[in-house]
Protein backbone atom coordinates (compact mmCIF):
# COMPACT_ATOMS: atom_id res chain seq x y z
CA UNK A 1 0.00 0.00 0.00
CA UNK A 2 2.86 2.44 0.73
CA UNK A 3 4.47 1.72 -2.66
CA UNK A 4 1.23 2.43 -4.51
CA UNK A 5 0.83 5.70 -2.65
CA UNK A 6 4.43 6.82 -3.52
CA UNK A 7 3.98 6.05 -7.22
CA UNK A 8 0.93 8.33 -7.35
CA UNK A 9 2.95 11.26 -5.87
CA UNK A 10 5.65 11.36 -8.58
CA UNK A 11 6.61 14.77 -10.03
CA UNK A 12 7.36 15.85 -13.59
CA UNK A 13 10.25 14.27 -15.45
CA UNK A 14 13.14 16.34 -16.77
CA UNK A 15 11.98 15.79 -20.35
CA UNK A 16 8.51 17.14 -19.57
CA UNK A 17 9.99 20.23 -17.91
CA UNK A 18 12.31 20.86 -20.88
CA UNK A 19 9.36 20.66 -23.30
CA UNK A 20 7.41 23.21 -21.24
CA UNK A 21 10.43 25.56 -21.13
CA UNK A 22 10.89 25.23 -24.91
CA UNK A 23 7.21 26.03 -25.56
CA UNK A 24 7.34 29.08 -23.25
CA UNK A 25 10.51 30.25 -25.02
CA UNK A 26 8.91 29.98 -28.48
CA UNK A 27 5.81 31.85 -27.28
CA UNK A 28 8.00 34.60 -25.77
CA UNK A 29 9.91 35.06 -29.04
CA UNK A 30 6.65 35.27 -31.00
CA UNK A 31 5.24 37.78 -28.52
CA UNK A 32 8.34 40.00 -28.71
CA UNK A 33 8.22 39.94 -32.52
CA UNK A 34 4.51 40.81 -32.47
CA UNK A 35 5.01 43.70 -30.05
CA UNK A 36 7.90 45.11 -32.12
CA UNK A 37 5.80 44.85 -35.28
CA UNK A 38 2.88 46.57 -33.54
CA UNK A 39 5.09 49.42 -32.29
CA UNK A 40 6.65 49.90 -35.76
CA UNK A 41 3.18 50.00 -37.35
CA UNK A 42 2.04 52.57 -34.79
CA UNK A 43 5.03 54.77 -35.63
CA UNK A 44 4.55 54.47 -39.40
CA UNK A 45 0.90 55.45 -38.94
CA UNK A 46 2.15 58.93 -38.07
CA UNK A 47 3.80 59.27 -41.48
CA UNK A 48 0.85 57.86 -43.41
CA UNK A 49 -1.70 60.03 -41.65
CA UNK A 50 0.41 63.18 -41.94
CA UNK A 51 1.19 62.94 -45.64
CA UNK A 52 -2.44 62.04 -46.29
CA UNK A 53 -3.39 65.25 -44.49
CA UNK A 54 -0.80 67.23 -46.48
CA UNK A 55 -2.40 65.90 -49.68
CA UNK A 56 -5.85 66.99 -48.50
CA UNK A 57 -4.49 70.38 -47.47
CA UNK A 58 -2.92 70.80 -50.93
CA UNK A 59 -6.30 70.09 -52.55
CA UNK A 60 -7.96 72.64 -50.27
CA UNK A 61 -5.24 75.22 -50.96
CA UNK A 62 -5.76 74.80 -54.71
CA UNK A 63 -9.40 75.84 -54.27
CA UNK A 64 -8.57 78.99 -52.25
CA UNK A 65 -8.31 82.33 -54.00
CA UNK A 66 -4.82 83.75 -53.70
CA UNK A 67 -5.26 87.13 -55.34
CA UNK A 68 -3.74 90.18 -53.71
CA UNK A 69 -6.33 92.18 -51.76
CA UNK A 70 -5.90 95.30 -53.85
CA UNK A 71 -8.28 97.34 -55.98
CA UNK A 72 -7.87 96.67 -59.68
CA UNK A 73 -7.30 99.60 -61.99
CA UNK A 74 -9.88 100.24 -64.67
CA UNK A 75 -9.19 97.79 -67.50
CA UNK A 76 -6.63 95.94 -65.34
CA UNK A 77 -6.50 92.23 -64.66
CA UNK A 78 -5.80 90.30 -61.50
CA UNK A 79 -2.96 87.89 -61.14
CA UNK A 80 -3.49 84.13 -61.15
CA UNK A 81 -6.26 83.48 -58.65
CA UNK A 82 -5.58 79.83 -57.73
CA UNK A 83 -2.66 77.44 -57.83
CA UNK A 84 -0.93 74.69 -55.90
CA UNK A 85 1.13 75.91 -52.99
CA UNK A 86 4.73 76.54 -53.98
CA UNK A 87 7.32 74.03 -52.73
CA UNK A 88 8.48 74.25 -49.13
CA UNK A 89 11.87 75.92 -48.85
CA UNK A 90 13.09 73.13 -46.55
CA UNK A 91 11.75 69.98 -44.88
CA UNK A 92 10.72 69.82 -41.23
CA UNK A 93 13.02 69.11 -39.49
CA UNK A 94 15.77 70.34 -41.79
CA UNK A 95 17.73 67.06 -41.75
CA UNK A 96 17.04 63.37 -41.27
CA UNK A 97 19.65 63.23 -38.49
CA UNK A 98 17.09 65.01 -36.29
CA UNK A 99 14.73 62.02 -36.50
CA UNK A 100 17.29 59.21 -36.71
CA UNK A 101 16.31 56.92 -33.83
CA UNK A 102 14.64 59.81 -32.00
CA UNK A 103 11.74 62.23 -32.07
CA UNK A 104 11.79 65.89 -33.08
CA UNK A 105 9.71 68.68 -31.54
CA UNK A 106 9.06 71.40 -34.09
CA UNK A 107 9.41 75.08 -33.25
CA UNK A 108 6.13 77.02 -33.55
CA UNK A 109 7.84 80.43 -33.80
CA UNK A 110 7.42 82.60 -36.88
CA UNK A 111 9.72 81.84 -39.82
CA UNK A 112 10.79 78.46 -38.39
CA UNK A 113 9.83 74.86 -39.17
CA UNK A 114 6.16 74.77 -40.32
CA UNK A 115 6.10 78.58 -40.57
CA UNK A 116 9.40 78.80 -42.48
CA UNK A 117 7.76 80.13 -45.65
CA UNK A 118 5.54 82.64 -43.88
CA UNK A 119 7.27 85.54 -45.65
CA UNK A 120 6.78 83.95 -49.10
CA UNK A 121 3.11 84.22 -50.08
CA UNK A 122 1.60 80.91 -51.18
CA UNK A 123 4.58 78.73 -50.30
CA UNK A 124 5.29 75.63 -48.27
CA UNK A 125 3.58 74.29 -45.19
CA UNK A 126 2.43 77.79 -44.23
CA UNK A 127 0.36 77.94 -47.43
CA UNK A 128 -0.96 74.43 -46.78
CA UNK A 129 -1.87 75.42 -43.20
CA UNK A 130 -0.26 72.17 -42.06
CA UNK A 131 1.69 71.77 -38.84
CA UNK A 132 2.39 69.18 -36.18
CA UNK A 133 2.41 70.25 -32.56
CA UNK A 134 3.41 66.88 -31.09
CA UNK A 135 6.89 65.33 -31.36
CA UNK A 136 7.41 63.54 -34.67
CA UNK A 137 9.33 60.47 -35.87
CA UNK A 138 9.63 61.64 -39.49
CA UNK A 139 11.01 64.48 -41.61
CA UNK A 140 8.30 65.95 -43.86
CA UNK A 141 8.61 67.74 -47.19
CA UNK A 142 6.23 69.19 -49.76
CA UNK A 143 7.11 69.96 -53.38
CA UNK A 144 5.14 71.13 -56.39
CA UNK A 145 5.89 72.46 -59.85
CA UNK A 146 3.69 75.54 -59.35
CA UNK A 147 5.16 78.99 -59.87
CA UNK A 148 3.82 82.48 -59.23
CA UNK A 149 2.57 82.48 -62.84
CA UNK A 150 1.37 78.87 -63.26
CA UNK A 151 -1.20 76.76 -61.45
CA UNK A 152 1.11 73.73 -61.32
CA UNK A 153 0.46 70.17 -62.43
CA UNK A 154 1.99 67.87 -59.78
CA UNK A 155 2.72 67.80 -56.06
CA UNK A 156 4.51 65.36 -53.79
CA UNK A 157 4.30 64.98 -50.02
CA UNK A 158 7.05 62.86 -48.42
CA UNK A 159 7.94 61.57 -44.98
CA UNK A 160 11.39 60.15 -44.27
CA UNK A 161 12.46 58.56 -41.02
CA UNK A 162 14.96 56.23 -39.45
CA UNK A 163 13.07 54.61 -36.59
CA UNK A 164 15.86 52.25 -35.52
CA UNK A 165 18.74 54.71 -36.06
CA UNK A 166 20.68 52.43 -38.44
CA UNK A 167 21.10 55.11 -41.17
CA UNK A 168 18.72 53.24 -43.51
CA UNK A 169 15.72 55.56 -43.97
CA UNK A 170 12.14 54.62 -44.60
CA UNK A 171 10.24 56.78 -47.07
CA UNK A 172 6.54 57.36 -47.54
CA UNK A 173 5.22 59.49 -50.40
CA UNK A 174 1.91 60.69 -51.78
CA UNK A 175 1.61 62.01 -55.30
CA UNK A 176 -1.01 64.34 -56.69
CA UNK A 177 -1.77 65.66 -60.17
CA UNK A 178 -3.95 68.56 -61.28
CA UNK A 179 -6.47 67.48 -63.89
CA UNK A 180 -9.56 69.40 -64.95
CA UNK A 181 -8.70 72.07 -62.37
CA UNK A 182 -8.79 69.66 -59.42
CA UNK A 183 -6.01 67.99 -57.48
CA UNK A 184 -6.32 64.22 -57.78
CA UNK A 185 -4.39 62.30 -55.13
CA UNK A 186 -2.92 58.84 -55.63
CA UNK A 187 -5.11 56.14 -54.08
CA UNK A 188 -2.18 54.62 -52.18
CA UNK A 189 0.88 55.84 -50.34
CA UNK A 190 4.23 54.77 -51.76
CA UNK A 191 6.45 53.00 -49.22
CA UNK A 192 10.17 52.21 -49.33
CA UNK A 193 11.56 50.20 -46.37
CA UNK A 194 8.58 51.13 -44.15
CA UNK A 195 9.93 49.42 -41.02
CA UNK A 196 13.41 50.91 -41.08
Amino acid sequence: MIRTHLKNRRGFTLVELMIVVAIVGVLAVLAIYGVRKYIANAKTAEAKNSIGQIGKDAATALEREIMDPTVLAVGGTAALNRRLCLSASQPVPNGIANVSGRKYQSNPAANTDWNRDQATPGAGFYCLKFEMTTPQYYMYNYTSDATNATIGTVMTATAMGDLDGDNVPSTFSMLGAVTDGQLRLAPTIGEVDPEE
